[in-house]
């Protein structure tokens, strides 16, 4: 029998309390469980992800490589030069960072380079741009890095063990929406935060992406999936602030799942990556659709 085996987030904080570990370490001794594997041996394939997601970062903050239908490309560096000027922005450097490096792993996908899909590729960007961002501004921060990716990937387990990371399934709430809250969930905890504000941060930051359609132009992960996650980067730093403040979800992150997985059940087909509706039919969906020889239905 698993000690640490976790279904929700009820789940977890209980093994929280009673073995008074942080969620990222639940995590790690949950996975050595499952994978019998040793704490070690779990603590660095992830590492192994934190580089490959790295490796992503650096390249695409540097290139103005266009994808294949020329969409996309080039905004990465351009949100990263803007770091030279931050005096001009209204956001501060850990935002603006945040949103490059969101930009330039949903830039690197575009382009058929090697990106980690934490959760997914249509929503790889808001994890490692929230959580390599801040951990650039922290203390030790290669040591809560880490700490911030195991707590979020708890969060994206629970939300694919009772609702789904699938767009397809059930929308774009289900990728941006999720790594949001997986990244609020991290950040916070790279910050100091308790388990519980680890998971109203969580439940604040998915809250806000419940019932979002996932509407890709011609159904590639370009348009309007790359700046969801840039944007993104912000909703997730937005939510542990104001847990960092005191705030607290009014409902428990495993009821805004639960909400989460209606929302899907209750979705129009045409607002599932089937590229038939929203975004995607506007006329300039319909320009790209043309473009690649897709039907207009």
């Amino acid at each position: 029998m698993m000690e640490y085996k976790f279904t929700n987030s009820e789940e977890i904080l209980r093994l929280c309390k009673k073995h008074n570990l942080p969620i990222s370490e639940v995590a790690k001794r949950f996975e050595a469980e499952r994978a019998h594997k040793s704490i070690a041996s779990v603590r660095n394939q992830m590492k192994k992800v934190r580089d490959a997601m790295y490796d992503a970062v650096r390249k695409g903050v540097k290139t103005e490589e266009k994808s294949k239908m020329g969409m996309v490309g080039g905004d990465a560096k351009k949100i990263y030069a803007a770091l030279k000027n931050v005096k001009n922005m209204m956001g501060n450097k850990v935002t603006l960072r945040a949103m490059a490096y969101a930009t330039a792993v949903g830039e690197q996908n575009a382009c058929m380079n090697r990106i980690v899909a934490f959760p997914t590729a249509g929503g790889a960007g808001v994890v490692p741009g929230v959580l390599f961002s801040a951990s650039e501004s922290f203390k030790a921060g290669k040591r809560k890095l880490l700490r911030g990716m195991f707590c979020a990937s708890t969060i994206g387990l629970i939300i694919a063990e009772n609702a789904t990371l699938s767009a397809a399934k059930g929308g774009c709430q289900a990728e941006v929406g999720a790594a949001a809250g997986m990244a609020a969930a991290g950040l916070t905890e790279m910050r100091g935060g308790t388990p519980e504000q680890c998971f109203h941060a969580a439940a604040i930051a998915l809250k806000s992406y419940i019932g979002l359609a996932c509407d890709p132009l011609g159904g590639l992960v370009e348009v309007p999936c790359i700046k969801r996650n840039a944007i993104g980067c912000m909703n997730a730093i937005g939510a542990s602030d104001m847990v960092m403040a005191g705030v607290k979800s009014f409902i428990p992150l495993d009821e805004v799942i639960e909400a989460m997985r209606d929302a899907a059940e209750l979705m129009s087909p045409k607002l599932r990556e089937t590229a038939l509706g929203g975004l995607a039919m506007t006329k300039t969906g319909i320009m790209i659709k043309k473009k690649l020889g897709l039907k207009i239905k």
